[in-house]
């Protein structure tokens, strides 16, 4: 079991940039392989970024490559996502995943079983 709590959103201008992070508590961290979805108003939830459970290991969406970069600290059990150069197209909530079941993460949203309860990023043209 796994509490995640997200926070870092906000409104910024296109161009700008944002931290994101994800607080968890319970299990050992590093037991999890970890990503980051979001979704959009009338959209799928789609994967944005995964991170394995060392931190070795990483995967993006192609749009999102060059511009986000994922990270963990696994001894302050947090999660990041440094977006950079954002545009309004990455409007959406973001939310982090943990999946207790592998070491590398995947991209389908059915293989975490743990969600945080997301936070808003607004990007303005």
């Amino acid at each position: 079991q796994v509490l995640l709590v997200e926070s870092g959103g906000g409104l910024v201008q296109a161009g700008g940039s944002l931290r994101l992070s994800c607080a968890a508590s319970g299990r050992p961290f590093n037991t999890y392989a970890m990503a980051w979805f979001r979704q959009a108003p009338g959209k799928e939830r789609e994967f944005v970024a995964g991170i394995s459970r060392s931190g070795g290991s990483t995967s993006y969406k192609d749009s999102v490559r060059g511009r986000f970069t994922i990270s963990r600290d696994n001894a302050k059990n947090t999660l990041y996502l440094q977006m950079n150069s954002l545009k309004p197209e990455d409007t959406a909530v973001y939310h982090c995943a943990a999946d207790g079941g592998r070491t590398i993460p995947t991209t389908l949203p059915r293989t975490y079983g743990y969600w945080g309860q997301g936070t808003q990023v607004t990007v303005s043209s």
